[in-house]
């Protein structure tokens, strides 16, 4: 699934071809997918211009100038993408919306799953109930490690699964929250509450440079997802331990274990992980 890194990845590379485009026409193929794409939605944009795109969480937020201004919200699902096409590319099976700009460019929502969704809000979209209940942003100033020591001493499950809890913490999904505790050097079994105020602290910086890192790197590839130019991210060639059950550990050389948490796969390092 599409995770923070590669949700920021897409949004910097529709920026430069997107805002301030006006949208010529909007072609919908698929109206199911995760939820059905509202009705209207063609004649609503057409003709509108998009001001900016910001993400909250794992969501895309296109701010749409219009004589009835609002939001359109999309969700990248398990499996889906937003690629820039030149207008007049074929569309293949799984290419469910496009919007086409006055660019000559188009840009289209590619997702096999149809887990993904396109949706409209005429107001604040803080606001919509898919968001409204959404925790912090981990890459914010607000993410801080006496903001996580006080909002984890009543958590007595694991630190990876709070971790992970999108109306504590948004956008860590399992690969960075791997990744981080890794480099936290903490135990992705520890219960929450168990962690100090310098552990906290330690952790955050290291789910803030595990992002960031991978933003750099273009994001992850490891099945659907690619940039907005078609082109996979990286950032799997430098995993510490996703993945890499068995697999001697880059620090002290021991093997990787692996274990299931909450139906997920977790990775982690016995001995540099306490």
């Amino acid at each position: 699934m599409p995770e923070l890194p590669e949700v920021e990845t897409t949004r910097r590379g529709l920026m430069p071809h997107v805002v301030g485009r006006v949208i010529e026409g909007v072609t919908v193929r698929a109206v199911r997918l995760r939820w059905p794409v509202p009705p209207g939605l063609a004649r609503r944009l057409a003709g509108a211009r998009l001001a900016d795109i910001e993400r909250r969480g794992k969501y895309l937020l296109f701010r749409v100038e219009a004589s009835t201004p609002g939001w359109l919200i999309v969700h990248l699902g398990m499996s889906g993408s937003l690629r820039m096409v030149a207008a007049g590319t074929p569309a293949g099976c799984h290419d469910h919306l496009d919007l086409s700009l006055d660019n000559g460019h188009v840009v289209r929502l590619r997702d096999p799953r149809r887990f993904g969704a396109v949706l409209w809000h005429p107001g604040d979209p803080a606001r919509h109930p898919l968001l409204a209940h959404l925790g912090v942003e981990p890459l914010s100033e607000s993410f801080t490690g006496a903001w996580l020591y006080r909002h984890t001493r009543n958590r007595s499950a694991a630190i990876k699964q709070v971790l992970m809890d999108a109306g504590l913490v948004v956008g860590v999904g399992n690969i960075y929250a791997n990744e981080a505790l890794f480099h936290a050097g903490i135990d992705p079994r520890r219960p929450a509450r168990r962690l100090g105020q310098a552990r906290c602290t330690r952790l955050v910086e290291a789910v803030r440079a595990t992002l960031e890192r991978a933003i750099a790197a273009g994001g992850s590839s490891l099945r659907d997802f690619v940039h907005a130019d078609g082109q996979p991210g990286y950032f799997q060639q430098h995993y510490a331990v996703y993945g890499r059950a068995g697999e001697p550990c880059r620090r002290c050389g021991g093997p990787i274990r692996h274990l299931r948490q909450g139906n997920r796969s977790t990775f982690f390092c016995p001995r540099c992980q306490r």
